[in-house]
């Protein structure tokens, strides 16, 4: 049998692994328009010792796939520091920690008094007859305005680049709609749950989030891709744009854009969305349409490497979001250094920035010149750095 993959990111390396794993014998062409493999798990290592991810930072163990293919490739999980638990929110002019237990959430400055007891009263707060509540519209509901401000809408713009008067509850945080489902309340729920997870001695706490353990490898994500590419060989084909599909009976063709043609039996797209609606605009132009809605928001990522004596100890944990209300160029910047062993020479500190996404798409888009000076001041503003960066390199998703 004759297979064709496009796009030679995570989803379309994983998926030749795991047909291959069935299917031994079956003959596998992966087409990859980039010059490199890997998509949007992008590591870059720098003549200064820098490791940088320009895509994703990691990815959570709780799912037993995700391990297993780690192990079937032959590359080490690598848990983050515990100090990355501590994370941060830029609000009013000073960082704030964000609570990690209740007892701390009452003593927070993060929200005023009255905003603290309207997440209290979240516990009587009413329901909703809309299927498919935004995330704006669920915190707001159930937390009250001044928390969705401060909490919900820069952990939105920080997980997914997205704006939460766009993104879908149910889709982005589904165990949070679970939780409502189930107990009428997040904060009840949450209370049921851990003296369930107590009484039966297990030792994962329970939370509204996705769960499990920010996860890469020693050289980073691209560890994992690198190491898929290698084993799948020359059946990846990089540079190798596919500009049209179409079907003749049972099988498939690709048209790539040097005008070749391959034929196959069966045909996976693990292509971006967009990539897939030009694919796909005479083979269905339906789902072409449906496709080419999907918004990818312009977003820019910006690492600045410092020598430690220049800047001292800058935060002690994960890093920070930020708050769209602070009207900040920076969606928020991550201390890769504190996360993961070996982001930085010894001597060294990495930090990561992101701009852009669908709160500012036009930022993303600046000339480098002016995305590291932006950067530069909210930088100084928040965390006291004047010092010139060591270091530069920015990565660009437009």
């Amino acid at each position: 049998m004759k297979i064709t993959i496009v796009g030679a990111g995570i989803s379309g390396l994983a998926t030749a692994q795991a047909v291959l794993a069935r299917k031994p014998d079956a003959e596998i062409t992966i087409f990859e328009s980039a010059p490199r493999v890997g998509g949007k798990v992008w590591t870059e290592v720098s003549a200064e010792g820098f490791l940088c991810e320009g895509g994703v930072n990691g990815f959570l163990d709780k799912i037993p796939r995700s391990l297993e293919l780690c192990k079937e490739v032959g590359v080490a999980p690598l848990r983050a520091d515990k100090s990355a638990q501590k994370r941060y929110v830029f609000s009013r002019g000073e960082l704030h920690k964000l609570p990690e237990k209740p007892p701390e959430f009452l003593k927070s400055r993060l929200l005023t008094v009255p905003g603290r007891l309207r997440v209290i009263y979240e516990m009587i707060a009413g329901g909703t007859d809309d299927p498919d509540e935004t995330l704006a519209q669920f915190a707001t509901r159930r937390l009250g305005g001044e928390a969705f401000d401060r909490l919900i809408d820069p952990m939105a713009s920080g997980v997914f680049a997205g704006n939460a008067d766009e993104l879908s509850l149910k889709s982005c945080f589904p165990r949070i709609h679970e939780i409502e489902m189930e107990h009428g309340s997040l904060i009840r729920g949450l209370i049921k749950l851990q003296i369930k997870a107590k009484r039966e001695g297990s030792k994962n706490k329970p939370g509204p989030g996705p769960g499990g353990t920010l996860t890469s490898f020693e050289n980073g994500m691209s560890a994992l891709t690198d190491l898929l590419a290698e084993q799948l060989g020359s059946r990846i084909r990089i540079g190798s744009a596919v500009r049209d599909i179409s079907r003749a009976g049972q099988r498939y063709s690709v048209q790539l854009d040097d005008g070749s043609i391959e034929e196959s039996d069966r045909l996976i797209l693990a292509a971006p969305a967009h990539a897939q609606a030009a694919m796909l605009k005479t083979f269905d132009p339906a789902l072409s349409g449906l496709l080419g809605d999907i918004p990818y928001p312009a977003l820019s990522v910006v690492c600045f490497g410092y020598k430690k004596q220049r800047v001292g100890q800058v935060l002690d944990g994960f890093g920070f979001l930020i708050p769209s209300k602070e009207q900040r160029f920076v969606l928020g910047t991550i201390v890769d250094s504190n996360v993961f062993p070996g982001r930085a020479p010894e001597d060294s500190i990495l930090l990561r920035s992101m701009v852009g996404g669908a709160r500012t798409p036009e930022f993303a888009l600046l000339p480098d010149e002016q995305l590291i000076n932006r950067v530069r001041s909210d930088l100084q503003d928040i965390l006291g750095i004047s010092a010139e960066p060591d270091f530069i390199r920015i990565f660009r998703h437009e």
